[in-house]
């Protein structure tokens, strides 16, 4: 009797166990379901582990981080400047995401070139070297 309660036991963990992997491994996060707190920490995560050589567009950033809290679009010639901003830091409780409150990603013709207060900086040079 002992053996087959510790059977069932065992059963039950390996089982959880099998679920709780592939949860971790398989299931993507959805930035649109989670609550501000979690979506700044994933932001925040995700934008920490973009590398300099990273090689990406606004679509994928799109597809992982999903809507841009800010966005602002700049464009030239044939050259369009565009950067987002996703919330990764509070500052204020009061319901409004302000810039300050953001981590900047700046697009040039779609492609990821900078992110951080770097990004903001080279935007602005941007607007100001058109006007």
């Amino acid at each position: 009797m002992i053996k087959k309660v510790l059977q069932y036991i065992f059963l039950g963990l390996a089982v959880y166990a099998g679920i709780v992997y592939l949860v971790i491994n398989f299931y993507k996060d959805d930035p649109r379901a989670m609550l501000w707190k979690d979506r700044e920490a994933f932001n925040k995560r995700f934008i920490s582990k973009l590398k300099p050589d990273t090689r990406m567009d606004l679509d994928s950033v799109l597809d992982n981080l999903g809507s841009p809290d800010l966005t602002y679009v700049k464009s030239n010639d044939d050259t369009v400047f565009q950067i987002v901003f996703y919330r990764t830091q509070l500052m204020k409780p009061d319901g409004i995401t302000t810039q300050d409150e953001c981590t900047g990603l700046l697009f040039k013709n779609g492609q990821l070139i900078l992110w951080g207060a770097g990004a903001v900086v080279a935007y602005e040079k941007a607007l100001n070297n058109d006007e």
